[in-house]
């Protein structure tokens, strides 16, 4: 039986040839457009003003929505007959940082989100691609930076209608062109961009909001059905918070909503004592995420989109990767990851203070994984385990080898590891205790979902099973961990081999003792989910360490794109459910 991954991996949606050739038109329209406009700045006196322009419709001519000395906040009604519109900038953009888009349905529901910068000047949507686009859809634009004279917040926004909006010289759309070489391109990665594919608009697809049961499953061994009660628990917890409460405006937040989409198989990793950064994953109809990057600040809880804050080559697309950030150096390393039919051996560094991407050329050699674990520990990344592609028609295999990468020389190596070493794994967690200790838990390797636990012992380099007592967790992989003190750590969630759990559990390593605990916030069935600890504010000057629970999925077709927060306080004193924590285990 191949693993609930593979069959995740392997299932793609559909597109008829009429939504296909318009997803490559734009691109080229888009391409085209850009290129004409930018071109016409090398010419004294022509297109030199900033401006960003708009197309309704593949017929449609270019139409100014903003210019220099003009509203930076600007509306426009979508035409009904309408079905596609692409968006792009022209023109030097001076200190302007963003100019957020944001489709809206009648109620000023966002439909979709999107940005443009001065690395990504081109956006492109499409109707059939969102469910939610009906009549009475709205565009609207906020310019973000210090070059209109005014904040944002203070602007009235301008509302124009696409008559209006027309400019003096338009410029035509180019004429059809054969994209039958796109097509092929198109069809092997849908929409995604191509490092030196000029007509390609980068990040092209805005944020999605969660979506409601499609029908797909995370993995496919699970069973069809599942119980109403969860089923509307689940749905309950679609929509983002962010999406539904108002949010005060201030010189630093757009009025545009921004959060991440619905998605499992991302990252959140934690840069300072009050930024996370969230990065990769895939969302709904098993695409991936194209709102790939978020800045989170727990100040205020808030998103900020981060894809394109950063310079150099940022990590292709990818889920089941892991990201590590090194307090010394303030890097963020991310390694490894899958994407389709696709494998990441490759380790990408961000930088926290230029925002520069890099991309190691390492010495030494490392497989392709994913679904594997990364600790940091003195400055080195130790890798453990995950699954790794074999040749058709093989399986998948899961590794027991244990890697280390040494950023200051840029080496992989292996080192000698005594004892009991774990079975080979992927989808485990691996929790850094006291700087001195590596607690594996879990995983899978076909057929078999492990619950057990192993220890290594990052000074004597030996690994050992941990005999545990009280009640263990069923087996699980994909499951959510976090460290929430020098003595305990969290398991919660994750994916039994039939279907997404709800469960959350500490494990205590001075008395080797597992406590489940119960909260409300931690009820909902998720696997494929991120857990931090961070401090979070709490109000009159106040902080907490604050247990952050963002994404995965329910295995039932919903992705989650929501933020819970829990007390770490309060969790270790919540209520246990067995009635003895030292109750004899089989561990």
């Amino acid at each position: 039986m191949a693993p609930p991954y593979a069959a995740l991996q392997n299932r793609r949606h559909s597109r008829s040839a009429e939504k296909r050739n318009w997803r490559v038109c734009s691109c080229l329209l888009a391409g085209e457009l850009h290129r004409r406009y930018t071109r016409s700045t090398d010419r004294p006196g022509t297109m030199e003003e900033f401006g960003v322009y708009a197309v309704f419709g593949a017929h449609g001519p270019p139409q100014r929505l903003v210019c220099d000395g003009g509203s930076a906040r600007v509306s426009v009604a979508v035409p009904s007959s309408v079905q596609q519109v692409v968006l792009f900038s022209s023109g030097q953009w001076g200190g302007r940082v963003c100019v957020n888009a944001e489709l809206e349905d009648s109620a000023r529901t966002p439909i979709t989100i999107g940005k443009l910068t001065p690395y990504n000047k081109c956006l492109s949507w499409e109707q059939w691609e969102e469910d939610a686009w009906t009549d009475g859809v709205t565009l609207r634009l906020s310019v973000e930076g210090h070059t209109l004279g005014k904040p944002l917040w203070s602007e009235a926004e301008q509302i124009l209608t696409v008559k209006e909006c027309t400019p003096q010289e338009p410029v035509a759309p180019p004429a059809a062109r054969d994209v039958s070489v796109k097509r092929k391109r198109d069809q092997e990665e849908e929409g995604s961009p191509r490092p030196g594919d000029e007509n390609s608009c980068p990040n092209i697809t805005p944020v999605r909001r969660p979506r409601a049961k499609s029908g797909l499953k995370l993995f496919s061994s699970a069973p069809e059905g599942g119980s109403e009660t969860e089923t509307q628990a689940a749905a309950g917890k679609t929509a983002n918070p962010a999406k539904t409460k108002s949010r005060t405006r201030t010189p630093t937040q757009s009025a545009a909503l921004l959060s991440p989409s619905g998605r499992w198989g991302q990252t959140l990793c934690p840069i300072d004592a009050q930024t996370a950064l969230l990065i990769g994953g895939q969302g709904a109809r098993m695409h991936f995420c194209k709102d790939p990057m978020w800045k989170l600040c727990t100040e205020d809880l808030g998103w900020v989109a981060a894809e394109t804050l950063a310079e150099g080559p940022t990590p292709e697309a990818r889920i089941g990767h892991t990201a590590v950030f090194d307090p010394d150096s303030s890097r963020i390393f991310v390694f490894g990851g899958s994407k389709n039919n696709k494998w990441f051996n490759d380790m990408h560094i961000l930088d926290t203070h230029s925002w520069r991407w890099s991309t190691v050329q390492a010495q030494g050699k490392v497989p392709p994984l994913a679904y594997h674990s990364c600790s940091l520990f003195r400055g080195e990344l130790f890798v453990l385990g995950g699954v790794f592609p074999r040749p058709h028609p093989e399986p998948d295999g899961c590794s027991d080898a244990l890697y280390i990468f040494d950023p200051q020389l840029s080496i992989w190596y292996q080192p000698i590891v005594t004892g009991e070493k774990p079975p080979p794994r992927s989808g485990h967690s691996a929790c850094l205790m006291q700087e001195r200790k590596i607690y594996v838990f879990g995983g899978w390797d076909t057929p078999v979902c492990y619950n057990d636990m192993y220890m290594l012992d990052l000074g004597l380099m030996e690994f050992s099973a941990v005999k545990t007592c009280g009640q263990a967790p069923s087996p699980r992989s994909w499951h959510g961990s976090a460290v929430l003190s020098d003595t305990k750590f969290l398991i919660h969630g994750g994916y039994s081999g039939n279907n997404a759990l709800t469960d959350a559990f500490v494990f205590d390593i001075d008395t080797n003792s597992w406590t489940e605990v119960a909260l409300p916030e931690l009820t909902i069935p998720r696997a494929g989910h991120s857990i931090i600890t961070m401090e979070t504010s709490q109000g009159q000057g106040g902080a907490a360490r604050t247990l952050l629970v963002f994404g995965g999925g329910d295995n039932e077709g919903t992705f989650y794109g929501d933020l819970t927060s829990v007390s770490v306080d309060r969790l270790l004193r919540a209520p246990w459910t067995t009635e003895s924590a030292h109750k004899p285990s089989l561990h």
